[in-house]
């Protein structure tokens, strides 16, 4: 006898999940997965981002969603691969409402890890391809309206005399993408965002800002970068691109707009959101609100004694404009993460005379470092020769449930961590102090984790080696002073800037500030997995605290993270709003518990 290949071997289990569930016989299903085994479900069956983490946790899942969903025609998508023991498989699927696609890891014959996606409502499909709008209206016709006027009506109407159905707050990479996809769902939408040009949010940071994830990782939903985007795009070029993606993709954008408060009314199921658009006020009453504020929420500014004495400048690194002003000046960057260490830089070119202090340790690691073993294999050029398109690769980084992504990623960190070995010995040499993570499963958990304490380096970690960049480590300000600051270890620096390089609070901080802190207790602390590491407080969650679902308070949700997190994300959420604004029934399997208010 022939032994199966591995795409018979995927063939069969497929087969056989199918006809189990399709005569709704769980104990078959459940026979069908390893004891060690995890089920991730965007949307699908849960309405929910939800990841199940054993038999009797997907077992409860499918007694509860299974009768709903109505899951049926698994197919094969291309052949299966395998190595290292493990069978690896693209697949299709449908539920009652929707096609889906997902990817099959096989373990000794059983399903080690399930990924399923709601990809297309079935019945509202996405106008492209095939379906693409015809664009002119052939014909002779007196009542003929062109593309620009019912564009220039469309923006007279919305939120006037008829009201969007989702209100996105912020306009940045995330809430830009995530309006896109709305208005290809044909769900009326307006964003709103403070500054006068979208791009601005880019714009208006310290002047050498570079994007540190490569263009293969960036990519924005609908409009690919073209082939000549550099690796690693400045804050300007971003800027100017997200200007033009507005407008091309024909989004309800409202600049020089700041909303004052919001408030949902339970009855009506409507929000009431309240702004300044521009001078003049306007009140907007959407079914559905998004904070799309990145996933950083307000700056974190530590209070030290003394402060308010101080004859210099301070600055949150969020409102630092750059080097140019501080020649020739003395400097205090408070922070050792990627801010920091971008800023340090870049005032050192300006001659300016700059001292790093970093308080605790920092996750450091070497871009191509990183593009090379990390990113590399999912994210690159060779990556898309291999038929890996940033879609695809979206697809299997989100197939790795969080509990196992430690043990995907310190492999390569642990590359990295070898390769690099003389880098890192003349950092510590300085007296910086590095980490990989509390498990050593290095940069990527430590963002999911708490979105911040890393630094992917471009150059500055030279300059702190070196001493060009001064650094004093393991220390604190005890107090400010008017011309100096005084360090936890009685030393005393003096200083014209101090620039707080120190972070952002959880999301929920806005929804705190425009709508009430109340409904921010209820929604509870965004980002985080629920680690039990540093800065990522138990107990554990498998998901990303409110990010992309649904949460605590009916019709708010929170959207957010990196370019790449943006644009993979957003196509769950708006297939979210979809669905309820066309009365789709979307009941929630498992929604988060709130264990920590911020």
């Amino acid at each position: 006898m022939t032994t199966p290949t591995p795409t018979q071997h995927a063939q069969q289990w497929l087969r056989d999940f199918e006809s189990a569930l399709e005569q709704r016989d769980i104990q078959r299903v459940m026979a069908l997965f390893n004891d060690d085994c995890y089920w991730r479900d965007l949307v699908a069956f849960t309405w929910n981002l939800k990841t199940l983490e054993s038999k009797d946790a997907i077992q409860s899942m499918l007694n509860a969603t299974l009768d709903e969903a109505r899951p049926a025609n698994w197919q094969l998508d291309g052949e299966a691969t395998e190595a290292n023991g493990v069978t690896e498989a693209w697949f299709t699927f449908e539920t009652g409402v929707a096609l889906g696609k997902g990817y099959l890891r096989l373990k000794n014959g059983k399903c080690w890890t399930l990924l399923t996606t709601m990809q297309e409502l079935k019945d509202h499909p996405e106008p492209r391809g095939v379906r693409r709008p015809l664009g002119a209206e052939h014909g002779a016709s007196k009542t003929r309206e062109t593309w620009l006027e019912a564009r220039q009506r469309e923006a007279r109407e919305l939120g006037y005399t008829r009201q969007p159905y989702c209100v996105i707050i912020g306009g940045g990479q995330g809430g830009i993408g995530l309006a896109a996809r709305l208005r290809q769902l044909n769900v009326p939408t307006i964003v709103l965002d403070k500054h006068p040009r979208p791009g601005d949010a880019w714009r208006n940071r310290y002047k050498s800002l570079c994007l540190h994830d490569p263009v293969w990782y960036d990519h924005l939903p609908y409009i690919p970068f073209p082939e000549n985007w550099p690796v690693f795009a400045p804050k300007d070029k971003i800027g100017d691109w997200l200007e033009m993606y507005t407008k091309v993709m024909e989004l309800n954008y409202w600049s020089s707009t700041e909303c004052e408060g919001a408030s949902y009314d339970e009855a009506s199921g409507e929000w009431t959101v309240r702004v300044n658009r521009d001078g003049e006020q306007v009140t907007l009453k959407p079914k559905q609100l998004i904070l799309a504020t990145g996933m950083s929420g307000v700056p974190n500014v530590p209070h030290f004694p003394g402060a308010e004495t101080f004859e210099g400048e301070q600055q949150h690194s969020s409102q630092h404009p750059g080097p140019d002003a501080y020649r020739g000046k003395k400097v205090v960057v408070v922070g050792s993460n990627n801010s920091a260490h971008d800023i340090c830089a870049a005032l050192w070119e300006n001659d300016a005379d700059v001292t790093m202090i970093q308080r605790s340790s920092t996750h450091v690691v070497r871009s191509d470092s990183l593009m090379e073993h990390a990113l590399g294999p999912l994210y690159s050029e060779e990556a898309v020769r291999n038929g890996i398109t940033h879609d695809k690769a979206d697809l299997i980084f989100a197939s790795i449930p969080y509990r196992l992504l430690p043990d995907f990623q310190r492999p390569a960190f642990d590359r990295i961590r070898e390769r690099d070995a003389e880098f890192y010995r003349k950092l510590e040499d300085a007296g910086f102090m590095l980490d990989f993570g509390d498990d050593d499963s290095g940069l990527f958990l430590k963002y999911l984790r708490r979105g911040s304490g890393y630094y992917i380096d471009v150059g500055a970690c030279d300059l702190v080696a070196n001493g060009d960049i001064k650094l004093r480590s393991g220390v604190g300000i005890e107090r400010i002073n008017p011309r100096s600051v005084t360090l936890s270890d009685g030393s005393e620096l003096p200083a014209d800037l101090i620039v707080y390089a120190t972070g952002y609070g959880s999301m929920n901080g806005w929804a705190a500030r425009i709508i009430s802190q109340e409904v921010a207790d209820k929604v509870g602390k965004c980002w985080g997995l629920g680690s039990d590491t540093t800065k990522d407080p138990g107990p554990w969650e498998g998901e990303l605290r409110n990010m992309w679902k649904p949460t605590q308070q009916q019709a708010l949700w929170f959207h957010g993270g990196n370019l790449h997190q943006s644009r993979h994300y957003s196509h769950y959420l708006a297939l979210q709003l979809k669905a309820r604004m066309e009365g789709i029934p979307t009941p929630v399997y498992g929604q988060q518990e709130v264990h920590h208010l911020s």
